[in-house]
């Protein structure tokens, strides 16, 4: 057997708060949408990983989702731009990624990096 996807599910009754968050500021591709549930992600890339922490480094919170981008500053550029707080960083971690939080639409914190 072999895991071909991991995707994390959050409960929501305004989908349409995942289009604008997930697609218009963050770039993702809407893959699925059958009205009651809509997954997005990259067309390209598929990737599988999930992580299981105790805290989120650096004395943060562990965050709900980590999302790797490939351009840091646009991607904060785009939460300022819209209006979205910045709830840690931006920060250079002693690991080797840059990265700041935000909270989605449903109050998920959201760990927003880059390598």
């Amino acid at each position: 057997m072999n895991v071909k996807r991991i995707v994390a599910n959050i409960e929501t009754n305004d989908i349409s708060k995942a289009t604008y968050f997930y697609k218009e500021i963050l770039g993702l591709d809407q893959l699925m949408n059958h009205g009651w549930i809509s997954t997005y992600g990259s067309k390209e890339k598929s990737n599988i990983q999930i992580s299981f922490a105790s805290e989120g480094g650096s004395n943060t919170p562990t965050p709900d989702l980590s999302i790797e981008v490939d351009d840091l500053d646009e991607a904060l550029m785009r939460m300022r731009e819209a209006g979205i707080p910045i709830e840690y960083g931006p920060a250079e971690e002693p690991w080797g990624v840059k990265r700041f939080f935000v909270r989605d639409p449903f109050g998920k914190l959201i760990n927003i990096l880059s390598h």
